[in-house]
């Protein structure tokens, strides 16, 4: 049998023949290979380059090759966060003796196996983070229908981008696409995943590389629990009165309450009232900074940036021209500056600034946002913002005092 690379992109195996595929892979000369860590496998794989790529080989059976490059692409049709399939190898040979067939995959940049990560001295709160990323993952997975089969600390790809965290999926020969996952489904594919991180994390312990204050069964564990509670908050009905968007607030705080923020979020409107769905991310200290100061040109603390950019979200979801992955719609930074000229400025601007003292634009209005939420919970229903900022300036505002203020009997203060 010839030597047959299929791939999707023609462009690929032009790239790829350069490559010695008469040699099985665990003796490829190193003038080929590309020095990055990997997790463990049961099967031989390399990094190699082929022209300015990198990209995964792995050697394994015709069958379960191909069936692993179609899930793949499958999960790259529905942006499931997963390694780019290039193409599969097959009819190598050394001479007369057929050689396995091989995978490849593109290397993610910048992207470490968790395995590798945990192999360093990370802090504790970075490895929560790291398993949150995780939790995302197989969130994303199951709601796709997707069960994994062979989650794992080797498996798993991590990376920071602008500020998140977030997991890839490496090896998809295990998993199985359905239209959707059964609760057992569900709970055999997490359950696997924390005996299988469990297990690698006893294993990093025994050999001295895991931080001392990590209990391998209890951080396995708590995978578990962190996937059930964001499962549940993601995927429980949410079906409000239209107009009620103090709900949607309300679904928000559960989210950040958890350790998540919003990475997207749709309003489906109908005759019943407003469906919503979130997209969860997990992010690093300082990311809501960067992201409120590149979207508005608005400078805020970390909190206030957080409360603000859940306001810019639940507000940019109402809009007509608002459709995440369309390339016609609106651009998230117009429809940002759009919310900055038509919401956040006339309603700082309503509030007399005789009784602003001296906080800024962005306390104002998260101090704002906070009030509006309260009186909304209080009523049941979305007071808006305009009564909002009428009882925020009769009753709020008059009876905070401006801590840079100085009193009569503070001994800062100028004498008469």
């Amino acid at each position: 049998m010839a030597l047959q690379i299929s791939a999707t992109n023609p462009e690929h195996p032009a790239l790829l023949l350069e490559l010695p595929w008469d040699v099985p892979l665990e003796e490829w000369p190193e003038h080929y290979l590309v020095p990055l860590p990997r997790g463990i496998s049961r099967h031989v794989v390399r990094y190699a380059r082929a022209g300015t790529e990198v990209v995964a080989v792995k050697e394994l059976a015709e069958r379960p090759a191909l069936r692993e490059y179609e899930l793949l692409r499958s999960l790259d049709r529905l942006n499931i966060p997963a390694v780019d399939p290039l193409a599969v190898v097959t009819g190598r040979t050394q001479g007369d003796a057929p050689l396995e067939p091989v995978l490849i995959t593109r290397h993610l940049n910048g992207s470490l196996p968790y395995r590798s990560m945990f192999e360093t001295t990370l802090r504790p709160a970075t490895m929560h983070r790291l398993m949150d990323a995780l939790a995302v993952l197989l969130v994303r997975l199951h709601l796709a229908g997707f069960a994994w089969g062979d989650c794992s600390l080797s498996n798993t790809l991590f990376r920071r981008d602008a500020g998140a965290y977030a997991a890839y999926l490496v090896d998809a020969e295990t998993g199985e696409l359905h239209p959707r996952l059964s609760d057992g489904q569900r709970e055999y594919d997490v359950d696997l995943a924390r005996v299988n991180i469990s297990g690698e994390l006893l294993d990093l312990e025994a050999s001295g590389a895991l931080h001392p204050s990590v209990d391998p069964i209890e951080f396995g564990t708590e995978i578990y629990r962190r996937y059930q509670g964001l499962w549940q908050e993601l995927t429980r009905t949410s079906v409000y009165p239209a107009g009620k968007h103090h709900h949607i607030d309300r679904r928000i705080r559960r989210l950040n309450e958890l350790g998540f923020d919003v990475a997207e979020m749709q309003i489906a409107h109908s005759s019943n009232g407003d469906t919503v769905t979130f997209v969860p991310k997990v992010v690093d200290a300082g990311h809501h900074q960067r992201q409120l100061l590149r979207l508005t040109g608005l400078d805020a603390e970390e909190n206030q940036a957080r409360r603000l950019l859940n306001d810019l979200e639940s507000w940019m979801a109402t809009q007509d021209d608002y459709a995440p992955g369309d390339p016609l719609a609106a651009r998230p930074e117009v429809l940002a500056h759009r919310w900055v000229r038509e919401v956040f400025r006339p309603t700082v601007r309503a509030i007399p600034r005789e009784l602003r003292g001296s906080m800024d634009s962005a306390e104002l209005y998260h101090g704002l946002l906070e009030h509006r939420w309260y009186l909304s919970e209080r009523a049941q229903h979305d007071i808006g913002l305009d009564t909002a900022v009428e009882d925020y300036v009769q009753n709020i505002l008059p009876k905070v005092r401006d801590p840079l203020t100085p009193t009569t009997d503070d001994p800062a203060a100028p004498s008469a």
